[in-house]
């Protein structure tokens, strides 16, 4: 690549010039700005004090030695301290018809054989159905997963279910109350939607307690605590840690309903892992690591019973890992599934992809599992990311204020037909063909418009915008790939195109250019984006990558070119563009179709 001989061709430059020995990797390229004339900008300031000349002058002549070193440096100009390079038509056209048929255009060979990057996502509970916050961290970790094999990294995808604790309890508590045995068969709900229901009905009889036991007089914090239905509930997840056959009965049927449910909505959204854990599972190793923590003396456990880490030299607080009746929180069964996915994989990092609201918990995992001795600790990573919220604000699961994810979805291919049906041109398509691309379409829309936002901001969703056929949007993506496929099919098929045959044209114009020289950017993109876990920054170089083959497009009547050589480059160019839109679209877990 260009941008690797710039960098070692410059670094010889400086040695023998003026004896400064730098590392070809030490040299900063920067693309040149719009305004100046070049494609690769090296700012010589660091280099003036140790070379004894002006800017200028150690601008020029690094620039006459590579200009003179390098073939594909066509001319150089300086702006004061900044050295610009030009880089010939002959280097863009190379680099053009080398790519047109690479189908891993832009992605790395995965080392299977490299201790495995694991990385968990979804962690949804058991006692609600999955929404629109569970879909931007499932679209997330699938995505980074993508992303990080990419770039070559071994990649374990993983799940871990809260399938245990008050949360469970309380959804249980209200089935029994006021259920009438209701099922998934009986009442036509999937089962995660059913649960759901009666962990909204927990919430709307707990409050109502809580306003009787405040209008008798009795604190309302105080209140909280009084209720009999919390009480009933905490006297359930305790019955729960002991064993009793009949709450474990209860908790193995209902989670069920939720399992099968969780699989279809994951299905849908093209979800899967390469293993799933249990928090009912994991919670006794965590537990067993408290318990090595209390013999090595980093926790300790208080009058009442309940065992503490006190992290107050680390400029936090006292962290709690088993209550007083010896039930374990969030922390313990981390811990344990830390350990267990650790010793599992032999994993060289474990990424956690996380809401922003748990910031201080995986902090603290950090600190504990240090303090524990595991010298791995320092390979924890929180992918921390913003919420999603929607124009009327946030949601919330106890009130059933929620937009859950299947609901969400259907919607989303409803409007993706209608738009369709509006734009009028699948006539030829079969029902089945109209189906699978309104699925397409709707995905296509969510998942872009969810990935296109940096992770670390919380977004707004407008489910209207994110599915328009115009401006930055999954669909404008789509169109324009399967448009892209129509000309390549058109061109094989009428004109007798082969794209494997060479293609040497003499030069090429502006918006050739810059469509050559945003698929030579390709890799650097996908490992810059890795490197920061974001799949924003695929999005949009997807997105520009798209609008500029669209300005291309407009002023070049690609299957009108009079010129047999000139025609079969631009097919080229045009086929190489749709394996990078493919190929980046499959990193944001996005389908493109062949046709729209």
């Amino acid at each position: 690549m260009i941008y690797n001989k710039l960098q070692l061709s410059v670094s010889q430059a400086l040695n023998k010039l003026y004896g400064i020995e730098v590392t070809p990797e030490s040299i900063i390229l920067q693309k040149t700005k719009k305004e100046f004339n070049g494609d690769y900008t090296v700012v010589v300031f660091p280099y003036v004090k140790q070379a004894r000349k002006s800017p200028e002058m150690v601008a020029n002549e690094l620039g006459q030695f590579v200009n003179n070193d390098l073939h594909e440096v066509e001319n150089y100009n300086v702006i004061k301290g900044f050295l610009n390079f030009e880089i010939s038509d002959r280097y863009w056209i190379d680099y053009a018809n080398s790519i047109a048929n690479d189908d891993c255009l832009g992605l790395k060979q995965v080392d299977s054989t490299a201790a495995p990057t694991v990385i968990e996502y979804s962690s949804p509970n058991t006692n609600k159905p999955l929404h629109l916050g569970h879909i931007r961290n499932n679209l997330l970790g699938w995505s980074v997963s993508q992303l990080l094999s990419a770039n070559g990294r071994n990649v374990k995808k993983v799940n871990l279910v809260n399938d245990r604790g008050i949360h469970i309890c309380k959804s249980m508590l209200a089935w029994l109350r006021y259920g009438n045995g209701e099922t998934p068969e009986s009442s036509g709900m999937k089962g995660d939607h059913l649960v759901g229901k009666y962990y909204v009905e927990f919430d709307k009889h707990y409050k109502e307690e809580i306003k009787e036991l405040v209008s008798k007089g009795v604190d309302e914090e105080q209140a909280k605590k009084e209720a009999p239905l919390m009480i009933e509930a905490q006297q359930m997840l305790k019955r729960w840690e002991e064993g009793d056959k009949t709450v474990r009965d209860l908790w193995e049927r209902m989670n069920g309903w939720v399992y099968s449910g969780f699989d279809e909505t994951y299905r849908k959204m093209g979800i899967s892992f390469d293993k799933i854990y249990y928090e009912s599972n994991t919670y006794l190793l965590g537990k067993e690591l408290v318990q090595k923590g209390l013999e090595m003396g980093v926790l300790y456990r208080k009058e009442d019973g309940s065992v503490w880490c006190d992290l107050t030299d680390a400029g936090l607080d006292q962290k709690l890992l088993l209550r007083k009746d010896g039930t374990s929180v969030y922390m313990t069964q981390d811990l344990g599934t830390a350990l267990l996915r650790h010793n599992d994989f032999g994993a060289d990092q474990l990424i956690y992809v996380v809401g922003n609201e748990q910031d201080y918990h995986f902090q603290v995992l950090k600190i504990i599992l240090g303090r524990l001795g595991y010298e791995w600790a320092d390979k924890v990573y929180h992918l921390s990311y913003g919420m999603v919220e929607l124009p009327n604000g946030k949601m919330k699961s106890r009130e059933g204020t929620v937009v859950d994810a299947d609901d969400l979805i259907s919607q989303m291919e409803k409007t993706a037909e209608e738009m369709c049906i509006e734009r009028g041109k699948n006539a030829d398509m079969s029902e089945e063909e109209l189906h699978n691309l309104y699925h397409i379409l709707a995905l296509g829309a969510l998942k872009y418009f969810i990935l296109k936002v940096d992770p670390t901001k919380t977004m707004l969703f407008n489910p209207e915008e994110s599915i328009d056929f115009n401006g930055n949007t999954g669909p404008f993506i789509q169109y324009t790939y399967a448009r892209i496929r129509s000309i390549v099919r058109r061109a094989i098929g009428e004109k007798g195109i082969d794209l494997n045959s060479n293609s040497f044209v003499d030069n090429i114009n502006d918006k050739e250019r810059l469509v050559i020289k945003q698929l030579h950017d390709i890799y650097s993109v996908v490992e810059q984006a890795a490197d920061s876990y974001s799949p924003a920054m695929i999005a949009n170089y997807t997105y520009d990558l798209a609008k500029s083959f669209n300005s291309f497009y407009q002023d070049t009547p690609i299957l009108k070119e009079s010129n047999p050589i000139r025609m079969l480059f631009l097919v080229k160019l045009c086929n190489a563009v749709s394996l990078a839109i493919k190929n980046m679209m499959n990193i944001l877990g996005i389908d493109v179709p062949e046709r729209m």
